[in-house]
């Protein structure tokens, strides 16, 4: 009986693991779509909130890097069990980059809204969209020790890239044709420049699962080894 009530504990604790993850995975994906809202409808207020509400994401990575520890040295798991906490030390770290990512961003988007507006905004939404995708789904994939769907994952990390390449030309454009749009310009380029660096963490997720399931290192194999072929 006492195996029995042991096995319990150890799988709650488990599965608390997870949930903090998800709700550490929900509150960035929050500050990817909020932040861009700011941007989209100048809302200098709505970036000050989701800047204070990155310590509910800082808060919720000391926790889970504590419950991380805390089974590790209680139960002292062994194979996908030390891989699945192992990885979700690391996650976390990765959530929590994005978070200050999005910190970041609600920051350039202040600085934006003091000055009339350069251009519509129709590729960032498109892109944080995408990014906030990637991570979703690098979570769902960690959560269901799911391979496929984090290759998909790391397929989609192509897509963003080409978005960021759209956005830079468009906006040197702007800048080499009037320097009075530098200033707007360059702000303009950081935020998509932190939406592609997300997607960078996005696919770390993704790889962690492949890892975490295969027990195969991809971080830093080329795309032909990170994918598989088409049939």
């Amino acid at each position: 009986m006492g195996r029995q009530h042991t096995d319990r504990e150890y799988q709650a604790e488990l599965d608390k693991l997870r949930s903090q993850i998800l709700l550490m995975g929900a509150a960035v994906e929050e500050m990817i779509r909020s932040s861009i809202r700011a941007l989209v409808e100048r809302d200098s207020e709505l970036a000050r909130e989701m800047i204070d509400f990155d310590q509910k994401v800082n808060r919720l990575e000391i926790e889970t890097d504590e419950l991380c520890l805390r089974i590790l040295a209680r139960r002292q798991p062994v194979a996908s069990d030390l891989r699945f906490i192992t990885m979700a030390l690391k996650l976390v770290t990765d959530l929590e980059r994005i978070g200050d990512l999005g910190v970041n961003i609600c920051e350039r988007v202040i600085e934006l809204n003091a000055e009339p507006q350069l251009k519509p905004y129709v590729d960032l939404p498109r892109m944080a969209e995408e990014v906030q995708g990637m991570v979703r789904g690098a979570l769902d994939a960690f959560v269901a020790g799911d391979v496929d769907k984090a290759e998909a994952v790391i397929a989609r990390d192509a897509t963003v890239d080409a978005y960021y390449a759209q956005v830079f030309r468009e906006l040197l454009t702007y800048m080499m044709e009037d320097a009075r749009n530098i200033y707007r310009g360059t702000r303009v380029q950081s935020i998509a420049k932190y939406l592609e660096r997300i997607g960078d963490h996005a696919t770390n997720l993704a790889e962690m699962v492949v890892f975490m399931v295969r027990g195969k290192d991809i971080r830093h194999a080329g795309r032909r080894e990170r994918l598989p072929r088409s049939s």
